[in-house]
């Protein structure tokens, strides 16, 4: 089950040993506990806009975050469940690495993007948005442009390049996708998502979720991300199962009556008031509802990648997800691969510094940039 999970299209696969476990004790210090409170989008990006582009007689609305005024383009592709906000954390560190420009972008049926048909997930048609998005951006001449996409953002970036869609198209990143292991994680998806909590008491809840579950490893980058995957529910408190489905997205906390000066027994009647008070959270999309789009994300994909002719970077969280087509490709210097251990599934997000790095080394390699004055 773990080597079928751990290269899922949306989460990381279940902490390591020694990693974050439910129940596990998380301080920071003697009596102080983690903040989980959600971290604005405005300290990591410099602008937040809207994008319009034409579909099909219809206007689709595409939300972007954006750093930098020169350089190349680094064009941001998030994993399927997440959103543009992931990669928040990795865009302040890049930006202070290299000159560059971010932009990171909802995908349709993610995030705060509103499409006209947001269940139609095709690899096809994502890929036909990145090149909208780009026309709308920057018109008929737009600057160089390198493509980075983590899980079902990198396989909807190798079909974006494959099919020219960025005519003006530097290098390609892959983070954490590799079409063998993918495709023998799509079989146990269902059971997967099933696992998860549908709801959350508050955003707060769901920060500390996705860190104690090992889905996010990094606080920081948990606490600005999650805000782009959770939405207040629909549904009324009332609804049937809900009340059941708020306990488990809440992982206890061991904790020491002392340091707490509460009991646990009195701190939950205290929860339970609270949940009432408040609206419930849950995902903003439904990803068992997108299955008969995931082969197609995967199918082919390492071919794919090789395929692209301009400079290609693959990272991934361990050696043991290279495929065949791929170790091959590897071999003969068809890309540059660089392994990070220690890291979830989410790689971007649990080290943004290393795969910054990583990247900037990259880019500047190929002299597509220049590192900042006075870095490394």
């Amino acid at each position: 089950m773990e080597k079928q999970l751990h290269l899922n299209l949306l989460a990381s696969r279940p902490p390591m040993a020694g990693g974050l476990q439910s129940g596990s004790k998380m301080r920071m210090g003697p009596g102080r506990k983690r903040d989980f409170s959600p971290l604005p989008w405005s300290q990591y990006f410099e602008t937040m806009e809207d994008v319009e582009v034409e579909n099909d007689n219809s206007k689709d609305t595409f939300r972007i975050y954006s750093s930098g005024s020169h350089g190349p383009v680094l064009l941001l592709l998030h994993g399927g469940g997440h959103s543009a906000l992931s990669w928040a954390v990795f865009t302040a560190v890049i930006c202070s690495r290299i000159h560059c420009r971010v932009v990171a972008m909802d995908l349709r049926g993610h995030g705060d993007t509103k499409v006209k048909n947001s269940e139609d997930l095709s690899a096809e048609t994502m890929a036909k948005d990145i090149g909208k998005v780009v026309e709308a951006l920057y018109g008929e001449t737009p600057p160089p442009i390198l493509i980075i996409g983590h899980s079902m953002g990198g396989a909807i970036a190798v079909h974006t390049a494959a099919a020219n869609h960025v005519p003006s198209l530097l290098g390609l990143c892959v983070i954490d996708v590799v079409e063998g292991t993918a495709m023998d994680a799509l079989n146990s998806m269902q059971n997967f998502l099933r696992s998860r909590p549908k709801t959350f008491k508050s955003v707060e809840n769901a920060i500390e979720w996705s860190v104690k579950s090992g889905q996010i490893r990094n606080v920081e980058s948990a606490r600005v991300s999650m805000v782009g995957q959770v939405k207040k529910c629909e549904e009324p408190l009332s609804s049937p199962g809900v009340s059941k489905s708020i306990n488990e997205g809440i992982i206890e906390e061991e904790e020491d009556e002392e340091d707490e000066g509460v009991s646990n027994h009195k701190r939950k009647k205290e929860d339970d008031q609270e949940v009432k008070k408040e609206s419930l959270f849950t995902w903003r999309i439904e990803l068992s509802k997108t299955e008969k789009y995931w082969e197609g994300w995967f199918k082919g994909l390492s071919s794919l990648f090789l395929s692209c002719s301009v400079p290609k970077l693959l990272l991934l969280a361990g050696v043991d997800r290279l495929d065949k087509d791929l170790t091959i490709g590897q071999m003969q210097g068809k890309f540059q691969m660089q392994v990070l251990p220690q890291c979830g599934h989410a790689v971007h997000e649990d080290a943004p510094d290393k795969v910054a790095d990583a990247l900037a080394t990259f880019m500047v390699r190929h002299k597509f940039t220049e590192f900042m004055e006075g870095f490394p």
